[in-house]
């Protein structure tokens, strides 16, 4: 069952939903991520979380939200399609009390809805082996989601290759077990 790792809920655990639609993050992973974004030499820092308005695309359990909300993002939005998925996010971000400022919207990334204001860091958790990343940072650069300057973070499978989309610059790429994590800066145009 995975947990919140650090900030004011450290230690939440977290509902999954039942069955092999979702596939959490491991703890590891997100503590591998989260450290990226807190202490990368020349791009990291705590200002990129703290006071953040954040995006969880292909949200799940919402653990990578929640996680910013954690630590000091002032708002998380929260994408996911699936029954399941969205009735353990919704009773994670009750559980972390944090329903003032979540939105939990029942929407695919691949073709989100409008954005009510652009967000600073972007989570994208697709399923592995799909191709999802590129589409999805197109169609929400499309639609108004990725700010200018946003820290744009993707989960793939350790064997799959993403190439930087037109307009992000490559900060980091690391595997963990299973798992490669990408972190790009979208273009500040």
């Amino acid at each position: 069952m995975p947990r919140i790792i650090a900030g004011r809920h450290r230690g939440r655990r977290l509902v999954t939903p039942p069955g092999a639609g979702t596939r959490p993050t491991a703890d590891r992973v997100r503590q591998a991520l989260f450290d990226m974004l807190w202490h990368a030499p020349g791009w990291g820092g705590r200002h990129v979380i703290e006071g953040a308005r954040v995006l969880d695309a292909f949200a799940g359990t919402g653990a990578a939200g929640l996680e910013a909300l954690s630590r000091g993002a002032v708002r998380a939005t929260f994408l996911e399609t699936d029954r399941a998925a969205l009735a353990a996010l919704r009773a994670n971000i009750a559980a972390c009390r944090e329903e003032g400022r979540a939105t939990v919207l029942p929407a695919d990334a691949t073709r989100p809805p409008r954005a009510p204001a652009p967000c600073g860091l972007v989570f994208l958790d697709p399923p592995y082996g799909q191709g999802l990343v590129p589409q999805a940072l197109a169609a929400l650069g499309a639609a108004g989601w990725i700010a200018p300057e946003a820290v744009v973070c993707a989960e793939t499978g350790r064997g799959e290759e993403v190439e930087a989309p037109q307009g992000y610059a490559l900060l980091a790429e690391r595997a963990h077990g299973a798992a490669r994590l990408w972190v790009w800066r979208a273009s500040g145009a």
